[in-house]
């Protein structure tokens, strides 16, 4: 069986999200290291970060894991007391289908 055909199931507690700060991105690992998820974002001044990007990796697509990445990004921001743009559309998909009061307090519109 090929690794991509490995069933994986991202409603399961398996699912860890590392934020590599150096980097600027959410990561998680897919099938140990070799296949990852992705968010990237960039700092746009002092206290405001740019979410730019999601990608996740086509055999993995559309099994709720880029879900997992927004939560992460958008939760680093609250923590953080951060404002963030979103570039990235899946974020803002994520945003408007998690309605989270503490989100939109730090969405720069």
């Amino acid at each position: 069986m090929a690794q991509a055909n490995t069933v994986f199931d991202a409603s399961s507690s398996q699912i860890q999200v590392e934020h590599d700060k150096k980097r600027r991105q959410f990561v998680i690992r897919l099938n140990g290291s070799h296949d990852r998820a992705v968010l990237l974002y960039e700092y746009v001044g002092k206290k405001m970060v740019d979410l730019q990007h999601t990608e996740v990796p086509d055999a993995y697509r559309g099994r709720g894991i880029a879900k997992h990445l927004a939560k992460a990004a958008m939760d680093f921001v609250v923590e953080e007391d951060l404002k963030a743009h979103l570039t990235c559309w899946y974020i803002q998909k994520y945003v408007k289908e998690n309605p989270q009061p503490q989100y939109f307090e730090h969405i720069y519109q």
